[in-house]
Formats: C-alpha cells, sequence, structure tokens
C-alpha cells in the first residue's frame, strides 16, 4: 500500500463535514513541518486553515485545496460507514475520498518525496487549505488571501486538487471557471379567496412571464474559452399549503454562471429590466459568489500538462467548464492557477469513491509539476 494511499485513508477516516476540520489539517501540517515547512494556523470564525510554506524565494508554487466535505446524505444509502474508509475491488470508498482528500494525500506525499530530492529546491512551496470550501467560502481561503495581501506575500503558481478528471485522472486540467451571481427574489402580491381573484394579486401569475422571458434568453454566446452564460431557477415557493388561498408573496432563489463577457453590472441590469418590463412588484438581493476567472497559456499551464503526458501518456483537455472553486480567490493575487485532481463522477454522492490508481497517478503528476517548475 502506498504512503498516498495511507494518508488518504487517514483524513476519510476523519469526519470533517463543513466547516469542521476533524484534525486533517493537523496532520498535514506536522507531515510538512518534518520536512523544512513553516506552519501557520489561521482561524477565522470557526473556520481552521493552513499556510505553510517552505522557502523565501520566488516563484512561489502553492497547493490548495479543502479538508471539509459535505453531509452524508441517507446513511441507509451508503454500503459501508462514509467516515470508515474501506478498499474493494481496487476502489477506495468514503466521503471525501475524490472531493478532495485523495488530492491532499497527492500534495503532501509529492512534496515530501519532491524536497527529499531536492534539498536546496529553487524557489518556494506553499499550502493553502481550508474547511470552509463546501460551505460559505467566507472565513476560508478568501481570509487568508486577504491577510496575505496585507502582508505583501505573493503567490505565482497555484495547483488547486479540486477532482477535475472526467474519465481517467489527468483526461482535464481546469484553467479558469466561469462566475457565480445569485438572486434572492421577493415577490409581493396580495394574498385573497381563490374565488375572487379580482380582489387579490397572485405573484405566481405575476412572475411567471417575467420567468419565461428570463430562462428562455440566451444570455450570451461565451466564447473561445468560456461556455455562455446560464439562468436557473434553485428554489421557488409560495402559498399557504391550502388550495382555496391565492397567495400573497413568492420567493424564488436563482443563480447566473457567467462567463467573462458579461459583468455583475449588466447582467443585474438585464434581469431587474425584465423584471419591470412584466409589471413585478420585487424585493431583490444579490450575491456575487465568485468573479470569473482565466489562466492563459504559460508555465504552470504547460508544466501541468507535461506531467500528465509523462504519466498518462496522452495530454489532457484544458477547460473551463464545472461550478466555482478557490481557485476564484486566488487569481486575482496575479497567480497562474489550474485545478487537476482526480474523476468527478461520485463526488457529493452516497458511496463516494476513487479508484485506487488513480490516487498514486496523481502523486506522481503533482511531483511532475514540482520538478518541472522548482528543480
Amino acid at each position: 500500500m502506498s504512503q498516498t494511499l495511507e494518508l488518504t485513508q487517514d483524513l476519510i477516516a476523519r469526519n470533517s463535514v463543513t466547516p469542521a476540520d476533524g484534525g486533517c489539517q493537523q496532520v498535514m501540517a506536522d507531515r510538512l513541518a518534518a520536512v523544512g515547512f513553516t506552519i501557520e494556523s489561521m482561524r477565522f470564525g470557526n473556520v481552521e486553515n493552513l499556510w505553510a510554506k517552505r522557502g523565501n524565494e520566488g516563484p512561489v508554487l502553492c497547493f490548495a485545496g479543502h479538508t471539509d466535505v459535505v453531509p452524508t446524505g441517507p446513511l441507509e444509502e451508503w454500503r459501508t460507514n462514509p467516515f470508515v474508509p474501506t478498499l474493494r475491488d481496487g476502489v477506495l470508498y468514503g466521503r471525501g475520498a475524490a472531493d478532495m482528500k485523495s488530492g491532499l494525500a497527492a500534495m503532501i506525499t509529492a512534496t515530501e518525496e519532491f524536497v527529499r530530492a531536492h534539498p536546496q529546491h529553487r524557489g518556494s512551496i506553499a499550502f493553502l487549505i481550508t474547511s470552509d470550501e463546501e460551505g460559505p467560502s467566507v472565513d476560508g481561503t478568501k481570509r487568508v488571501v486577504e491577510a496575505l495581501n496585507a502582508r505583501q506575500e505573493r503567490i505565482d503558481y497555484c495547483v488547486v486538487g479540486e477532482p477535475s478528471s472526467d474519465r481517467e485522472v489527468g483526461d482535464t486540467i481546469k484553467i479558469g471557471r466561469r462566475g457565480s451571481l445569485s438572486g434572492r427574489l421577493t415577490v409581493h402580491g396580495v394574498q385573497g379567496h381563490v374565488a375572487y381573484p379580482h380582489s387579490a394579486e397572485n405573484p405566481v401569475h405575476t412572475l411567471a412571464p417575467a420567468l419565461a422571458e428570463l430562462t428562455a434568453r440566451t444570455w450570451d454566446a461565451g466564447n473561445e474559452f468560456f461556455q455562455p452564460t446560464t439562468f436557473q431557477i434553485s428554489n421557488l415557493n409560495a402559498g399557504t399549503g391550502a388550495p382555496n388561498v391565492i397567495p400573497g408573496e413568492l420567493k424564488a432563489r436563482f443563480n447566473l454562471r457567467f462567463s467573462p463577457v458579461q459583468t455583475v453590472p449588466q447582467l443585474r441590469e438585464t434581469v431587474e429590466a425584465i423584471l419591470n418590463k412584466h409589471g413585478v412588484r420585487y424585493t431583490l438581493e444579490w450575491y456575487v459568489s465568485g468573479e470569473p476567472f482565466y489562466t492563459a497559456p504559460g508555465a504552470l499551464s504547460a508544466a501541468a500538462t507535461e506531467a500528465v503526458r509523462a504519466v498518462i501518456g496522452k495530454a489532457p483537455v484544458l477547460s473551463t467548464g464545472g461550478g466555482t472553486s478557490d481557485g476564484r480567490f486566488i487569481a486575482p493575487m496575479g497567480a497562474q492557477v489550474v485545478e487537476l485532481g482526480v474523476t468527478n463522477a461520485t463526488i457529493h454522492k452516497v458511496n463516494e469513491c476513487v479508484r485506487i490508481e488513480e490516487i498514486d497517478l496523481l502523486h506522481a503528476m503533482y511531483r511532475g509539476v514540482l520538478e518541472r517548475l522548482l528543480s
């Protein structure tokens, strides 16, 4: 059994449902300290964050990731205890197996191996680890980046260990992500009896034409690197539960995943104009959880591509698809950011798992990135 697999099992066994860390960061910190890293714990609110660094020169190559995991879901649907790592038929099962404790383990063991081989490596290696990626993402990577900026520390290259791969480890590297803009909409009506609609104002009926236009709209065509902007309703609630009462209020949550051809002010203006056009009486609160970011071809994407090619014999697809990641907080520092991790078919699902071979292949890819940039 490889050291990377052993460490992955150790991390999975630590219950770290967001925002809990479950002691994972201490395990990582102890191993990094043993190979010469300076360890700094940054706690904000109830969130544990780890900033570890070896070296004081540039360039700074940072591994970034999270120790928190999503809730298990129905335990009766799991074949085994989600916090008891279980090996079966070449597969490791457990919550966080793919997202992203195998990635964390591969980062640690690849770094240990690299430092032993190159104790006087050039530049610096850093780790930015949080327990607030699966939650609000307020007191995690975002706050650590703010602290680093305040003391003028920089990151030149960042490898995020999110499960980026599709069918086999290394087949896809993320080089950017779309932005995420959410709205909490309240449509105001007048409650009344369904038999007397002239004495009421049904907010469901009022919103329906505007909603039809919002969902049918072609927001943009994206660009050569990004998918088009999309609009999705995630929650819609109205009514008292009684069949003879016209609701007085409707509440909706929606999200726009947007490409860089859009801006937040443009999107807000368009949504509000459509609501106003259809005479909707509303209150609307906006939340930006991430701006889009993109890493142009450069030293990091080249190193990651060659590291993958050396391990699996073919180059990865460079993609900006998928949801948001903590790379959105790190990219504005001026860092080149890529996401490279195991396959994502089972993330956030019951019976989350990762093929054992993927864990060691990812270790080799991370080692290859270190070799190409810092040896």
